[in-house]
C-alpha cells in the first residue's frame, strides 16, 4: 500500500522529468527538507503534520531556474498546483488553503510572511539547505550552471570591489547565506542555521588560506 508521501514522491518526479534536470532542486533535497522540518517540528506545538508533510513535498512543483524574471512567482505556482494535485488525490479540502500558504511563503524571493507553524517550519526547513556542507554544495553547483566562477582570485573577500554573488560564488556567503540565521522563524531552525553558518564560516577560511 502506498502512503501519501510515495504518492507526493511520484507525482514530483513525474512533473521534474518534463523539466531540465536540476541537481539542486531533485528528489534529494525535498527528502532533506522534510528531515529537518520533522526535526523542527518536534520542538513546535500543535504541527498539523498532513499539511506539512503535503506542502514540503510539493513545494517546488514548479521549479523555475535562478535567474528567471518569474523567479519570485515559483512558490505561489507551487501552490496552486500543489492544490490542483491534492484535490485530486482525496486531500482534505479544509486544509487546502493551510498547504497552499506554507508552499507560498517559503520562498525567499517571493518575500510572503508566514503565518501558520506549518508555514514557518517549511520556510526553515528549506532555508537550511542553503547553509552548511549542502548549501556549498549547492552553491557552487548552481554558480557553476550560472556561468559564475569559484572566487576573484585578486580580492577573494571584495574589499576593494563590490560583491557580485553573480560573478563569483564565494560572495554569496556574504550577500545572503550568512544572513539567513537572522531570519529563521522557530527556535530549532534558528540554532540549526547558526551552527551551518559557523561551519561555512570555517570554510571560507580555509578556502582561502588554500588560495593563498
Amino acid at each position: 500500500m502506498t502512503t501519501a508521501a510515495d504518492r507526493y514522491r511520484a507525482h514530483v518526479a513525474a512533473v521534474w522529468a518534463a523539466q531540465p534536470a536540476d541537481g539542486a532542486h531533485d528528489l534529494g533535497h525535498l527528502s532533506r527538507v522534510w528531515a529537518n522540518a520533522r526535526a523542527i517540528a518536534l520542538d513546535e506545538p500543535q504541527v498539523d503534520w498532513p499539511v506539512l508533510e503535503a506542502a514540503v513535498w510539493l513545494h517546488d512543483l514548479v521549479n523555475l531556474p535562478k535567474d528567471s524574471p518569474d523567479r519570485a512567482r515559483a512558490s505561489t505556482l507551487s501552490a496552486a498546483a500543489a492544490v490542483d494535485f491534492l484535490r485530486a488525490d482525496g486531500f482534505d479540502p479544509a486544509k487546502l488553503e493551510a498547504v497552499a500558504h506554507a508552499i507560498a511563503a517559503h520562498s525567499f524571493s517571493a518575500g510572503i510572511p508566514p503565518e501558520t507553524p506549518e508555514a514557518r517550519i517549511l520556510q526553515d526547513a528549506d532555508r537550511l539547505e542553503a547553509l552548511g556542507a549542502i548549501g556549498l554544495a549547492r552553491m557552487f553547483l548552481i554558480s557553476g550552471r550560472m556561468g559564475g566562477g569559484i572566487v576573484d582570485m585578486d580580492d577573494p573577500m571584495a574589499l576593494r570591489r563590490p560583491l557580485d554573488d553573480k560573478r563569483f560564488a564565494l560572495d554569496h556567503i556574504e550577500v545572503k547565506l550568512l544572513r539567513l540565521p537572522e531570519t529563521m522563524q522557530t527556535r530549532a531552525g534558528r540554532m540549526m542555521a547558526e551552527e551551518r553558518a559557523e561551519w561555512m564560516m570555517s570554510f571560507r577560511t580555509r578556502l582561502l588560506s588554500e588560495i593563498g
